[in-house]
């Protein structure tokens, strides 16, 4: 059972700081107070990580000390290398035990080259945990491969060895995957800012901006802190943070000298977000948060609590460690001295403990879970689903509620021309013909794809030439086509002089969720155009397999508005569907559905999922659309951004925890039944250790059926279909 919490990924063990990190840069040195002195709470570039989260508590414990990160000869990658060694040592020693005419001690010393390499760091390990009063199934396992060794079982001692070192090495290479994610959400931000201070524009690190600076924001560059536009207008992609799938006109706040600690109070056209993108104007912002406040900083600090939080089955397995390893090794110290009690001599005495001991320490409890975990993942990799480890793979197979992100998940991720009406005489090929015409020489998101989507329809339709084209902010753009006035825009563009029957069928369509633009030629109406982050075609039947495999709740989390949510929910047939959400609420969703539901998964592509993902039971990333914070931060990832892998991967893990279940009670019962007899001297170590093997072997097969689950999924798909017909 010890090994059960080398596989499941202790991801926050390691500490990890709470505010980005920025790389060291040559830049100006900066003016005024704050150059002088650090605020007070905030970190040096180069400072110790902090966790954000120092409580301890039964679910949140930290493990000071004991992070299992070792070095050495092969840096980061000693202790998998050493692994490695031992288990070829081990193969090949058993190999030519079977090699007759070779000398015994040949076999012996591999065994012993084995026992070094996979002892190495438990036995290191052990001696610090005992040097702190303490007692762990690190120790355990030491003393019984020790013990096998005392009674001639090599290979069972150098098997026990060579899996808990590569349950450790798995386990730091969690850990590093771990720290990997921070390290992608503090990437978000530019290190610096070009800021105006005393009518002088200078280069400053992120963090020595203070509340009230003025910074530039040059076009098509990452905005590096939050703040309110107090000059220029232009458009800004958001989707890093929001999740938004169409750009954001943005435009200057009317009073600048206003205080805006009230995050609410802002309206969306008038703030910014630090880490998110700006589009083809200057914009110059002042910031209104400092870079340890920022929207990324909680990103980080959120994702930082969310992983630091241990898995069920790693606090019962610390609990089942404070009283199995001290019982285990009281009885074997007890029956040491049983001659005392026993007329039997000492070496009998002996004999019978380290029977014990070896007993208390099976191969098939040792591999039980991890040969079911290989194989599932295995089966899963080759199904384009990456599985990071037994816990994710174990707790997929439990849920019956899913959170799924909109945009890039549910949806294409960008908006595509849906709709071309035109009115009166007008052809659609005209109305489209105009559209490209204007459209073209516009650099706004939505006029791209107006242009892309007429063009499909277009091929090779001759395009007029526009002239004296201007856009116009946050409502449309304007141009001349062939000496006439041509003006495309929302409905806000033409609030005096729009009719009612057009209001009503414009609004109609934005309540399913389209962006419309209407067309106006000289004084008349001539088209309408709508676009639309439109469904990924398999999402519909993606749910309802979903559905079909016990999923009861099936929410959508998004940053568009809920009248877009809601028309997208009907179109897929998901069951509820949240809008208006920042990251911070979205991960207040998953909260409440986790309390509701008590598991629950989270599926998403860009950042802003990210701790949403970490604070879900399981983290699902869509693969190529995927951010590298939201694969980093998920527990598994669809890697061919293939929705329909979802429920693939769903019927495999719970085959999976059903196989996990299975083994875990065959190896548990040989420890059952094996400790009393050993105690009794009714088995010895021949029979222990047959005992072992033929358990071991049972365990393993077992869980190679998983490999097999393809052909068992769709022979299950095939009878459905019958029955159905």
């Amino acid at each position: 059972m010890g090994l059960f919490k080398y596989l499941i990924p202790k991801t926050m063990k390691k500490k990890v700081n709470a505010t980005p990190a920025v790389k060291e840069q040559p830049v100006k040195k900066k003016a005024g107070p704050a150059a002088d002195s650090k605020k007070k709470g905030e970190p040096e570039v180069n400072d110790k990580p902090k966790t954000g989260n120092e409580h301890k508590g039964d679910d949140h414990e930290e493990e000071e000390g004991h992070d299992h990160e070792h070095g050495g000869i092969f840096g980061k990658n000693t202790e998998m290398i050493f692994a490695i060694i031992c288990g070829v040592a081990l193969g090949a020693g058993w190999g030519l035990s079977f090699i007759s005419g070779l000398p015994s001690w040949l076999s012996l010393a591999l065994y012993l080259t084995a026992y070094f390499f996979g002892g190495f760091f438990t036995a290191k390990e052990a001696v610090e945990t005992i040097l702190k009063g303490g007692f762990e199934i690190d120790f355990l396992m030491l003393v019984a491969a020790i013990g096998a060794g005392i009674l001639g079982a090599w290979v069972e001692g150098a098997l026990l060895l060579f899996l808990f070192s590569l349950g450790h090495s798995l386990e730091h290479y969690a850990m590093g995957k771990a720290r990997k994610s921070i390290a992608a959400l503090t990437s978000l931000a530019p290190p610096t800012a070009l800021v105006s201070r005393d009518g002088k524009q200078e280069e400053v690190r992120i963090e020595e901006l203070v509340l009230g600076d003025i910074i530039i924001i040059k076009p098509n560059s990452k905005i590096p802190a939050d703040g309110v536009v107090v000059k220029g207008e232009g458009s800004v992609n958001q989707a890093p943070i929001t999740g938004e799938s169409v750009p954001v006109d943005k435009s200057p706040v009317p009073d600048a000298s206003k205080d805006f600690s009230n995050e609410a109070s802002i309206k969306p056209q008038y703030r910014v977000f630090a880490g998110t993108i700006n589009g083809a104007s200057a914009l110059e912002v002042k910031v209104i948060k400092e870079a340890k406040d920022s929207t990324i900083s909680r990103l980080v600090k959120m994702v930082n609590e969310a992983e630091k939080q241990k898995s069920p089955t790693q606090l019962f397995t610390d609990k089942f460690e404070k009283f199995f390893v001290p019982a285990v090794l009281i009885l074997v110290v007890a029956l040491c001295f049983a001659y005392l009690v026993i007329d039997e001599p000492f070496a009998k005495s002996f004999y019978r403990a380290m029977s014990v001991l070896v007993a208390a320490s099976p191969c098939a409890l040792a591999i039980s879970t991890p040969s079911a975990v290989l194989a599932g993942v295995a089966r899963a990799a080759r199904g384009g689903v990456l599985i990071k480890g037994g816990r994710p793979l174990e707790d997929l197979g439990s849920l019956n509620a899913i959170a799924f992100d909109k945009t890039g998940t549910l949806t294409e991720g960008k908006p595509q021309l849906t709709n071309a009406l035109p009115f009166d005489k007008i052809t659609e090929e005209e109305l489209l013909t105009l559209a490209v015409a204007v459209e073209k020489l516009s650099d706004h998101p939505l006029a791209e794809a107006i242009v892309l989507g007429a063009m499909e329809k277009l091929k090779k339709a001759h395009i007029p030439e526009a002239h004296n084209v201007k856009g116009i902010t946050g409502r449309g753009v304007q141009a001349e086509v062939g000496g006439k006035k041509v003006l495309i825009g929302n409905k806000a563009l033409f609030e005096k002089t729009i009719l009612d029957g057009l209001l009503k069928q414009v609004e109609d369509l934005e309540k399913e969720g389209h962006t419309t633009m209407l067309v106006k030629r000289d004084k008349d109406f001539i088209g309408l155009l709508s676009l639309m982050d439109v469904p990924r075609k398999e999402a519909k039947h993606v749910l309802s397999e979903l559905s079909s495999l016990g999923i009861k709740k099936m929410v959508m989390l998004t940053g568009d508005n809920q009248q877009v949510a809601d028309a997208v929910a009907k179109q897929i047939g998901i069951t509820e569907a949240w809008g208006d959400l920042m990251p911070e609420d979205k991960v207040k969703a998953v909260q409440k559905l986790d309390k509701s539901e008590k598991m629950v998964a989270m599926i998403g592509d860009g950042v802003n999922d990210a701790p949403a993902m970490a604070k879900s039971t399981v983290g699902i990333a869509m693969g190529a659309a995927g951010s590298d914070v939201a694969l980093e931060t998920a527990d598994i990832a669809l890697m061919g951004d293939k929705l329909e892998s979802l429920p693939f991967a769903i019927g495999l893990s719970r085959k999976a925890k059903g196989i996990i279940k299975q083994n875990l009670w065959i190896s548990l019962g040989m420890v059952a039944v094996l400790i009393p007899l050993t105690v009794l001297g009714i088995a010895s170590i021949g029979p222990a250790v047959i005992a072992h093997e033929g358990s071991t072997l049972l365990v393993v097969f077992n869980a190679l059926r998983l490999l097999a689950y393809d052909s068992a999924h769709k022979n299950v798909a095939k009878t459905k279909k019958r029955k159905d017909a």
